[in-house]
């Protein structure tokens, strides 16, 4: 709609000291056209803009003027208070500073919307920790926040998951919360990588500049990672078939990465098939590999049982005879 064109407008106006058309046609998905002729409609209206010509021109609104308006519909504004404060930890120590903009933020929304602004945040909770966990310590959080704050390299002293200590010189890109855990997302020696920061024994913080992709976008280089992650090409994508008792199919469903493919695509932990005579039910899930859907079976013992394919039903044996194994020695018994 124009008039929210215009408020988007009025609003890069006011926060920056000059900029221009063509620039603003491209961030409003526009034609420069267009935004001159938002421009006109502005002036007419009593906003104090112009255009400037030549080298160094642009749109500008004359100094000093402001307007009180944020241009926030109802909407918006509720969503903008129900997810501050909400949508991340506050591991990075921005607690008051973001509870302070809130109410700022809220004085500055229209009247007729503050009250939805203000009961918004009393109904939206973000968890960021997963199910039956709990999220481990990151002492070195604050030091690796400070490098990418300042935009410098950090070296890390990082214990990866087998456990072998690395010393590696970090360009930081940025940090990502995911599931409770703070991953440093960056480059070492010129390949995008992530490090878990709990993980991260020791940092120093250097004063050389980091070296960043001039068209940086955090959120594309965590998706790439992620996907990388996800679909590693050593990793065979599986079908498990498995019978599960019924009292205790919507906690599996809740604490493994499992993909629901049967009975149907739509199965949730709170939309399940109904069990058999005999208390069980069968569905069939997706995982990475075998050895992926055997380490996220095993802990529900017998009450889920694997039956395809062969490959995961005998790595699932071999797994419990060896723990069985392994503690009958401990306990000086025969296994």
């Amino acid at each position: 709609m124009r008039s929210d064109r215009l408020i988007s407008l009025l609003l890069i106006l006011q926060t920056r000291s000059g900029v221009t058309a063509p620039g603003v046609a491209k961030e409003l998905g526009v034609s420069v056209r267009t935004v001159y002729r938002d421009v006109e409609a502005l002036s007419a209206a009593g906003v104090p803009v112009w255009a400037e010509q030549g080298y160094g021109g642009g749109l500008r609104l004359l100094p000093g003027y402001r307007t009180d308006m944020t241009g926030l519909t109802a909407a918006e504004a509720r969503a903008l208070v129900a997810m501050s404060g909400r949508a991340l930890p506050d591991d990075l120590g921005m607690g008051s500073a973001l509870a302070t903009a809130v109410h700022k933020l809220v004085a500055a929304v229209p009247a007729s919307h503050r009250s939805a602004a203000e009961a918004a945040r009393s109904k939206v909770l973000v968890d960021h920790a997963g199910w039956f966990r709990r999220a481990p310590a990151a002492p070195q959080l604050e030091r690796v926040q400070d490098a990418v704050w300042a935009e410098r390299r950090i070296r890390l002293r990082y214990r990866s998951g087998t456990g072998r200590l690395h010393q590696v010189l970090v360009d930081p890109y940025g940090l990502v919360a995911k599931t409770g855990l703070w991953y440093l997302v960056g480059a070492h020696r010129g390949r995008t990588r992530m490090w878990r920061v709990d993980r991260v024994e020791s940092s120093v913080v250097l004063l050389d500049a980091a070296k960043l992709p001039p068209d940086l976008d955090l959120a594309a280089v965590w998706a790439g990672l992620r996907a990388e992650l996800e679909r590693p090409e050593s990793a065979i994508p599986v079908e498990v078939i498995v019978r599960v008792r019924a009292e205790i199919l919507s906690m599996l469903l809740r604490v493994t990465a499992a993909r629901r493919l049967s009975p149907a695509e739509d199965t949730t932990p709170d939309r399940l098939p109904p069990a058999g005579e005999d208390g069980w039910v069968g569905v069939t899930l997706g995982f990475r590999a075998d050895r992926g859907a055997v380490a996220a079976l095993l802990p529900f013992g017998g009450d889920v049982e694997v039956l395809e394919p062969a490959s995961a039903r005998a790595l699932m044996v071999a797994t419990a005879r060896a723990i069985v194994e392994r503690h009958a020695v401990d306990l000086g018994e025969s296994p």
